[in-house]
């Protein structure tokens, strides 16, 4: 979902969420109905899901990312499937390592690739497809927890603990994707990331539901090339103060923050009035990976030298979770290929 997300979804549900009301229980109804009847396409490769409870980021990508590093550590082949936020796409696309980057498949298909081949495309069975025939022997969804009709081998869902569930209401009442009690029954686990109380209420819920929690921490990349710098930075992400807090807590000094829309196109004269404003600043640009993907290709003169890209990492407490995690979804589709279902 892109755009910024309304305020009142993260207070206490008030008057805008209780006007709201009906249509939230409408959305939910559908939801519910799509997460207990929809048809689940089979496919012939393990697949692990990575999604979300709530619209917004809450760390699905680098999690992703993760667990394909897991799975190429232990011999196997991942690829991703990817909806591809504002892809522009007539047919299924497969965006490689080794490929050119094509920008109309979307920012986080660019920033998976660099680590292994993405099929970008709605239809995630299509998808799946394009991976087996390009030799990929496991296949990592980030997001389609809620809505992709395919069949899942684990399903991991991303709770941020600093911002939790918002409100805890239903779209458009607040940022669920749909009502708690009807998404946890089909959760294999539940993954925490952050510092923070607001994921509490979720993860009790798991653990009386019996599942697995674990507890992850986002780190950033090679920090100390921030620390003592004048910087501008800018985001358009799901959550961009958590951004901000990163790059201040590298010892950057951040003299501006703008935040933008989730997924935000930014256009050549927002690109390039950053640029005036920071020069204006004595001070550098820095953004997301994610906002970085979104700016490949431009030809704008003197930004890719006065831009910083701060990538992160997401560390599991216990550095053996995602390995079990592939290991669980393989057996699965064991499983499940022996009983005929692929």
């Amino acid at each position: 979902m892109g755009g910024k997300a309304p305020p009142f979804w993260w207070q206490p549900a008030g008057g805008k969420a209780l006007a709201l009301a009906p249509a939230a229980a409408l959305y939910a109804a559908i939801a519910r109905h799509r997460l207990s009847n929809g048809p689940r396409a089979p496919v012939d490769i393990a697949v692990v899901c990575v999604g979300n409870l709530t619209v917004g980021g809450s760390g699905k990508t680098p999690v992703s990312i993760g667990l394909a590093k897991a799975a190429a550590a232990m011999g196997l082949k991942p690829g991703f499937l990817s909806r591809g936020h504002g892809a522009r796409l007539s047919r299924p696309l497969l965006v490689a390592p080794d490929s050119p980057p094509v920008v109309s498949a979307g920012d986080e298909p660019l920033l998976l690739a660099g680590h292994a081949p993405v099929a970008v495309t709605p239809d995630r069975a299509a998808g799946a497809r394009l991976l087996i025939e390009h030799g990929c022997d496991i296949a990592i969804m980030d997001d389609g927890f809620q809505s992709a009709r395919i069949r899942m081998d684990h399903a991991i869902l991303v709770v941020d603990a600093l911002f939790g569930i918002g409100n805890g209401r239903v779209l458009p009442a607040g940022p669920l994707r749909a009502a708690i009690a009807d998404q946890m029954p089909y959760a294999d686990s539940i993954l925490r990331i952050g510092q923070g109380s607001a994921a509490d209420g979720v993860i009790r819920l798991a653990a009386r539901a019996g599942k697995p929690v674990h507890t992850a921490s986002v780190r950033p990349l090679e920090p100390e090339r921030l620390a003592g710098r004048r910087l501008l930075a800018f985001a358009g992400i799901g959550h961009p103060v958590k951004f901000f807090d990163t790059v201040r807590a590298a010892g950057a000094d951040v003299v501006q923050a703008r935040a933008f829309p989730d997924h935000h196109p930014y256009s050549e004269a927002e690109i390039r009035r950053l640029m005036e404003d920071a020069r204006g600043l004595r001070a550098a640009l820095v953004t997301t990976a994610k906002d970085a993907a979104r700016l490949r290709g431009s030809a704008i003169p003197g930004l890719d030298e006065m831009l910083e890209v701060l990538e992160i990492e997401v560390v599991f407490d216990d550095p053996h979770v995602p390995e079990r995690i592939v290991e669980a979804a393989m057996a699965a589709y064991g499983r499940r290929k022996l009983a005929g279902r692929t």
